[in-house]
Protein backbone atom coordinates (compact mmCIF):
# COMPACT_ATOMS: atom_id res chain seq x y z
CA UNK A 1 0.00 0.00 0.00
CA UNK A 2 2.63 2.59 1.39
CA UNK A 3 4.26 3.98 -1.99
CA UNK A 4 5.84 7.36 -2.35
CA UNK A 5 5.43 10.20 -4.58
CA UNK A 6 7.72 8.11 -7.54
CA UNK A 7 5.24 5.24 -7.60
CA UNK A 8 2.39 7.36 -7.92
CA UNK A 9 3.81 8.83 -10.86
CA UNK A 10 4.66 5.60 -12.20
CA UNK A 11 0.73 5.00 -12.01
CA UNK A 12 -0.41 7.69 -13.49
CA UNK A 13 2.44 6.91 -16.32
CA UNK A 14 0.84 3.81 -17.02
CA UNK A 15 -2.88 4.98 -16.35
CA UNK A 16 -2.23 7.50 -19.29
CA UNK A 17 -0.59 4.89 -21.70
CA UNK A 18 -3.20 2.71 -21.21
CA UNK A 19 -5.95 5.43 -22.42
CA UNK A 20 -3.64 5.87 -25.30
CA UNK A 21 -4.35 2.53 -26.51
CA UNK A 22 -7.33 2.57 -26.24
CA UNK A 23 -7.75 0.61 -23.06
CA UNK A 24 -7.84 -2.86 -25.40
CA UNK A 25 -6.64 -4.71 -22.21
CA UNK A 26 -9.76 -4.93 -20.32
CA UNK A 27 -8.25 -5.08 -16.99
CA UNK A 28 -9.28 -2.74 -14.16
CA UNK A 29 -6.83 -0.31 -12.95
CA UNK A 30 -6.33 2.99 -12.60
CA UNK A 31 -8.81 5.23 -15.07
CA UNK A 32 -10.09 2.16 -16.59
CA UNK A 33 -13.52 1.42 -17.89
CA UNK A 34 -16.16 2.12 -15.65
CA UNK A 35 -13.94 4.34 -13.27
CA UNK A 36 -15.33 7.50 -12.75
CA UNK A 37 -12.06 9.38 -12.67
CA UNK A 38 -12.86 12.37 -15.05
CA UNK A 39 -16.60 12.90 -13.12
CA UNK A 40 -17.03 16.34 -11.84
CA UNK A 41 -18.27 14.69 -8.38
CA UNK A 42 -15.07 14.15 -7.44
CA UNK A 43 -14.70 15.47 -3.38
CA UNK A 44 -12.27 18.15 -2.97
CA UNK A 45 -9.14 17.66 -1.04
CA UNK A 46 -8.54 18.98 2.54
CA UNK A 47 -4.77 18.93 1.19
CA UNK A 48 -4.51 18.68 -2.42
CA UNK A 49 -1.26 17.60 -3.11
CA UNK A 50 0.40 14.19 -2.44
CA UNK A 51 -0.47 13.53 0.76
CA UNK A 52 -0.82 9.57 0.93
CA UNK A 53 -1.16 6.94 4.22
CA UNK A 54 -1.96 10.15 6.86
CA UNK A 55 -1.36 9.18 10.39
CA UNK A 56 -2.73 11.70 12.59
CA UNK A 57 -2.49 12.70 16.11
CA UNK A 58 -4.39 15.78 18.08
CA UNK A 59 -2.64 17.79 20.53
CA UNK A 60 -4.60 20.67 22.21
CA UNK A 61 -6.33 22.41 19.66
CA UNK A 62 -4.20 20.96 16.71
CA UNK A 63 -4.41 18.31 14.51
CA UNK A 64 -0.90 16.89 13.39
CA UNK A 65 -1.00 14.66 10.68
CA UNK A 66 1.84 12.59 8.98
CA UNK A 67 2.05 11.28 5.80
CA UNK A 68 4.09 8.95 3.25
CA UNK A 69 7.87 10.38 2.03
CA UNK A 70 8.02 13.31 -0.65
CA UNK A 71 10.47 14.79 -2.66
CA UNK A 72 13.38 16.39 0.32
CA UNK A 73 11.36 14.80 3.16
CA UNK A 74 11.47 11.42 4.89
CA UNK A 75 7.90 12.37 6.54
CA UNK A 76 5.69 15.13 5.44
CA UNK A 77 3.84 16.57 8.71
CA UNK A 78 0.83 19.03 7.99
CA UNK A 79 -1.26 21.02 10.57
CA UNK A 80 -4.68 22.29 11.52
CA UNK A 81 -7.24 23.59 14.45
CA UNK A 82 -10.46 23.30 11.92
CA UNK A 83 -10.02 19.95 9.35
CA UNK A 84 -10.68 22.64 6.86
CA UNK A 85 -7.33 24.53 6.85
CA UNK A 86 -4.27 23.06 6.32
CA UNK A 87 -0.50 23.82 6.54
CA UNK A 88 2.24 21.29 5.32
CA UNK A 89 5.45 22.01 6.31
CA UNK A 90 8.26 22.88 4.32
CA UNK A 91 10.51 20.86 6.70
CA UNK A 92 11.31 17.17 7.19
CA UNK A 93 9.63 15.63 10.52
CA UNK A 94 12.17 12.87 10.50
CA UNK A 95 15.73 14.71 8.78
CA UNK A 96 17.67 11.58 9.50
CA UNK A 97 16.51 8.08 8.80
CA UNK A 98 17.44 5.51 11.95
CA UNK A 99 21.14 3.55 10.68
CA UNK A 100 19.05 0.73 9.65
CA UNK A 101 17.18 2.37 7.22
CA UNK A 102 17.89 3.02 3.14
CA UNK A 103 16.33 6.33 2.27
CA UNK A 104 13.62 6.27 -0.25
CA UNK A 105 10.80 4.28 1.22
CA UNK A 106 9.79 5.82 4.03
CA UNK A 107 5.73 5.01 4.41
CA UNK A 108 3.09 5.63 6.37
CA UNK A 109 3.97 7.09 9.87
CA UNK A 110 1.70 6.07 12.73
CA UNK A 111 1.42 8.59 15.40
CA UNK A 112 1.38 8.17 19.24
CA UNK A 113 1.91 10.17 22.57
CA UNK A 114 4.16 8.95 24.99
CA UNK A 115 3.77 8.35 28.84
CA UNK A 116 7.06 10.71 29.00
CA UNK A 117 5.68 13.55 26.96
CA UNK A 118 7.47 13.12 24.28
CA UNK A 119 5.80 11.48 20.86
CA UNK A 120 6.41 9.00 18.63
CA UNK A 121 6.12 7.86 14.95
CA UNK A 122 6.26 4.32 14.06
CA UNK A 123 7.13 4.27 10.85
CA UNK A 124 7.94 2.14 7.91
CA UNK A 125 11.67 2.01 5.72
CA UNK A 126 13.61 -0.51 3.75
CA UNK A 127 15.85 -2.41 6.18
CA UNK A 128 19.19 -2.30 4.98
CA UNK A 129 20.17 -5.69 6.21
CA UNK A 130 17.20 -7.72 4.62
CA UNK A 131 16.26 -5.37 1.99
CA UNK A 132 12.26 -5.85 3.26
CA UNK A 133 10.63 -3.31 4.01
CA UNK A 134 10.18 -3.38 8.06
CA UNK A 135 8.68 -0.75 11.00
CA UNK A 136 10.58 1.46 13.28
CA UNK A 137 10.31 4.16 16.63
CA UNK A 138 11.06 7.72 16.22
CA UNK A 139 10.65 10.00 19.15
CA UNK A 140 10.47 13.69 18.90
CA UNK A 141 9.72 16.69 21.52
CA UNK A 142 7.04 17.99 19.83
CA UNK A 143 4.53 16.70 17.33
CA UNK A 144 5.79 18.54 14.77
CA UNK A 145 9.52 17.08 15.51
CA UNK A 146 12.10 16.65 14.58
CA UNK A 147 11.91 13.00 14.93
CA UNK A 148 15.42 10.66 15.32
CA UNK A 149 16.25 7.34 17.04
CA UNK A 150 19.32 5.91 18.07
CA UNK A 151 18.06 2.21 17.00
CA UNK A 152 20.50 0.11 15.10
CA UNK A 153 17.79 -2.92 14.40
CA UNK A 154 14.06 -2.67 13.25
CA UNK A 155 10.96 -2.82 15.58
CA UNK A 156 9.23 -5.55 14.18
CA UNK A 157 11.02 -6.73 10.78
CA UNK A 158 9.67 -10.42 10.51
CA UNK A 159 11.91 -11.40 6.93
CA UNK A 160 9.76 -14.61 7.40
CA UNK A 161 6.92 -13.17 6.46
CA UNK A 162 7.96 -10.40 3.50
CA UNK A 163 8.95 -7.82 6.15
CA UNK A 164 6.22 -5.32 8.05
CA UNK A 165 4.77 -2.16 7.19
CA UNK A 166 1.70 0.00 7.83
CA UNK A 167 1.87 -0.05 12.07
CA UNK A 168 -0.10 2.19 14.06
CA UNK A 169 -1.00 2.22 18.14
CA UNK A 170 -3.24 1.33 20.09
CA UNK A 171 -3.88 2.05 23.92
CA UNK A 172 -6.71 -0.31 25.52
CA UNK A 173 -8.93 0.67 28.59
CA UNK A 174 -6.08 -0.46 31.32
CA UNK A 175 -3.47 1.54 29.40
CA UNK A 176 -1.99 -1.51 27.55
CA UNK A 177 0.26 -0.52 24.72
CA UNK A 178 0.10 -2.62 21.06
CA UNK A 179 1.22 -1.63 17.73
CA UNK A 180 -1.54 -2.70 15.11
CA UNK A 181 0.45 -3.70 11.96
CA UNK A 182 0.71 -5.95 8.60
CA UNK A 183 3.21 -8.43 7.46
CA UNK A 184 3.82 -7.70 3.76
CA UNK A 185 3.16 -10.93 2.53
CA UNK A 186 2.40 -9.67 -0.79
CA UNK A 187 5.70 -8.88 -1.74
CA UNK A 188 6.62 -12.51 -1.89
CA UNK A 189 3.33 -14.42 -2.49
CA UNK A 190 2.19 -14.81 0.82
CA UNK A 191 -1.14 -13.78 2.75
CA UNK A 192 -1.16 -10.71 4.25
CA UNK A 193 -2.31 -10.88 7.99
CA UNK A 194 -3.07 -8.05 10.69
CA UNK A 195 -1.28 -8.19 13.98
CA UNK A 196 -1.52 -6.59 17.34
CA UNK A 197 1.60 -6.96 19.50
CA UNK A 198 2.17 -5.46 23.07
CA UNK A 199 4.12 -2.56 23.70
CA UNK A 200 6.25 -2.02 26.66
CA UNK A 201 4.49 1.07 28.65
CA UNK A 202 7.13 3.64 27.20
CA UNK A 203 6.25 2.54 23.78
CA UNK A 204 9.38 2.04 22.44
CA UNK A 205 10.12 -1.82 22.23
CA UNK A 206 8.18 -4.76 21.51
CA UNK A 207 6.79 -6.70 25.02
CA UNK A 208 5.04 -10.23 23.74
CA UNK A 209 4.46 -12.17 20.74
CA UNK A 210 1.53 -10.90 17.93
CA UNK A 211 -1.87 -12.38 17.57
CA UNK A 212 -3.23 -12.85 14.24
CA UNK A 213 -6.40 -10.58 13.27
CA UNK A 214 -7.74 -10.95 10.15
CA UNK A 215 -6.06 -11.79 6.30
CA UNK A 216 -7.19 -11.68 3.10
CA UNK A 217 -10.33 -13.76 2.32
CA UNK A 218 -13.28 -11.68 1.07
CA UNK A 219 -13.73 -11.45 -2.77
CA UNK A 220 -13.42 -7.09 -3.07
CA UNK A 221 -10.25 -7.78 -1.23
CA UNK A 222 -7.99 -8.79 -3.90
CA UNK A 223 -4.55 -10.10 -2.62
CA UNK A 224 -4.00 -8.25 0.43
CA UNK A 225 -4.87 -6.48 3.56
CA UNK A 226 -3.03 -3.61 5.17
CA UNK A 227 -3.03 -0.27 6.88
CA UNK A 228 -4.83 -1.65 9.75
CA UNK A 229 -6.15 0.80 12.98
CA UNK A 230 -8.39 -0.07 16.06
CA UNK A 231 -10.59 1.72 17.50
CA UNK A 232 -12.75 0.70 20.79
CA UNK A 233 -16.78 1.98 21.02
CA UNK A 234 -19.32 1.26 23.81
CA UNK A 235 -17.22 -1.87 24.81
CA UNK A 236 -16.28 -3.63 21.30
CA UNK A 237 -13.73 -3.02 18.70
CA UNK A 238 -13.51 -2.28 15.48
CA UNK A 239 -10.65 -2.54 13.08
CA UNK A 240 -10.26 -0.42 10.08
CA UNK A 241 -7.99 -1.52 7.00
CA UNK A 242 -7.85 -1.06 3.29
CA UNK A 243 -7.57 -3.64 0.86
CA UNK A 244 -7.01 -4.36 -2.84
CA UNK A 245 -4.33 -2.53 -5.08
CA UNK A 246 -3.34 0.73 -3.97
CA UNK A 247 -3.06 2.57 -7.57
CA UNK A 248 -6.68 1.71 -8.62
CA UNK A 249 -9.71 2.75 -7.55
CA UNK A 250 -10.29 -0.52 -6.80
CA UNK A 251 -8.78 0.33 -3.41
CA UNK A 252 -11.11 0.47 -0.70
CA UNK A 253 -11.26 0.69 3.32
CA UNK A 254 -12.89 -2.15 5.25
CA UNK A 255 -13.74 -3.06 8.38
CA UNK A 256 -14.14 -5.95 11.33
CA UNK A 257 -15.52 -5.84 14.83
CA UNK A 258 -14.66 -7.70 17.60
CA UNK A 259 -15.43 -8.16 21.54
CA UNK A 260 -11.77 -7.84 22.14
CA UNK A 261 -8.64 -6.60 20.76
CA UNK A 262 -7.28 -9.87 20.10
CA UNK A 263 -10.65 -11.07 18.15
CA UNK A 264 -12.06 -12.77 17.24
CA UNK A 265 -13.33 -10.20 14.33
CA UNK A 266 -16.36 -10.39 11.97
CA UNK A 267 -15.63 -8.66 8.39
CA UNK A 268 -18.40 -6.34 6.97
CA UNK A 269 -18.91 -8.17 3.61
CA UNK A 270 -18.54 -5.29 1.77
CA UNK A 271 -16.34 -2.40 2.12
CA UNK A 272 -16.98 0.61 4.71
CA UNK A 273 -15.87 3.28 1.90
CA UNK A 274 -15.10 2.89 -1.73
CA UNK A 275 -15.22 4.62 -5.03
CA UNK A 276 -18.64 3.02 -5.79
CA UNK A 277 -20.20 3.71 -2.20
CA UNK A 278 -18.88 6.77 -2.34
CA UNK A 279 -20.37 7.59 -5.93
CA UNK A 280 -17.45 8.40 -7.52
CA UNK A 281 -16.59 10.96 -4.87
CA UNK A 282 -13.53 9.14 -3.78
CA UNK A 283 -10.73 7.35 -6.06
CA UNK A 284 -9.41 4.13 -4.51
CA UNK A 285 -9.93 5.69 -0.95
CA UNK A 286 -7.52 4.28 1.71
CA UNK A 287 -5.12 4.88 4.48
CA UNK A 288 -7.63 5.82 7.02
CA UNK A 289 -7.11 7.30 10.83
CA UNK A 290 -9.95 7.53 13.11
CA UNK A 291 -9.32 10.94 15.23
CA UNK A 292 -11.99 12.74 18.35
CA UNK A 293 -12.02 16.28 17.82
CA UNK A 294 -14.61 18.63 19.55
CA UNK A 295 -16.32 15.26 20.94
CA UNK A 296 -16.88 14.40 17.34
CA UNK A 297 -14.91 11.63 14.99
CA UNK A 298 -13.16 12.12 12.04
CA UNK A 299 -11.85 9.84 9.40
CA UNK A 300 -9.03 11.01 8.02
CA UNK A 301 -8.06 9.39 4.52
CA UNK A 302 -6.49 9.49 0.84
CA UNK A 303 -7.46 9.09 -2.50
CA UNK A 304 -6.27 9.76 -5.79
CA UNK A 305 -6.98 12.96 -8.25
CA UNK A 306 -8.56 12.80 -11.84
CA UNK A 307 -5.50 11.90 -13.38
CA UNK A 308 -4.11 9.69 -11.11
CA UNK A 309 -1.06 11.62 -10.25
CA UNK A 310 -0.97 11.68 -6.23
CA UNK A 311 -2.99 11.16 -3.27
CA UNK A 312 -4.48 13.87 -1.28
CA UNK A 313 -6.24 14.37 1.56
CA UNK A 314 -9.88 13.79 3.24
CA UNK A 315 -11.40 14.44 5.96
CA UNK A 316 -14.77 13.18 6.85
CA UNK A 317 -16.63 12.93 9.89
CA UNK A 318 -18.39 9.39 11.44
CA UNK A 319 -21.50 8.10 12.77
CA UNK A 320 -21.11 5.24 14.79
CA UNK A 321 -23.58 2.32 14.06
CA UNK A 322 -23.65 -1.24 15.73
CA UNK A 323 -19.93 -0.51 16.32
CA UNK A 324 -18.49 0.64 12.97
CA UNK A 325 -17.25 4.21 12.17
CA UNK A 326 -19.51 5.23 8.86
CA UNK A 327 -17.93 8.14 7.40
CA UNK A 328 -21.06 11.12 6.33
CA UNK A 329 -20.14 11.11 2.79
CA UNK A 330 -20.30 14.17 1.11
CA UNK A 331 -20.03 15.86 4.63
CA UNK A 332 -15.85 16.36 4.43
CA UNK A 333 -13.72 19.24 5.79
Amino acid sequence: MRRGLAAAIAVATSAALALALGGCSGGAGAGSAGSPSASPRLAPFAIDQDFADPGAIVVGDTVYAYATNAPGRNVQVATSTDLRSWTVSAVDALPELPAWAVPGKTWAPGPAALPDGRYALYITATDASSGKQCIGAVVGEKPSGPFASGATVPLVCPTDLGGAIDASSFVDRDGSRYLIWKNDGNCCGQDTWLWAQPLSADGLSIAGPATQLVKQTLPWEGHLVEAPVVARHDGGYALLYSANDYGTDRYAVGVATAPALTGPYTKQKEPLLSTKSSGGRYLGPGGEELITVGGKDWMLFHSWDESYAYRGLHAVPVTWRAGVPVPRIGAGR
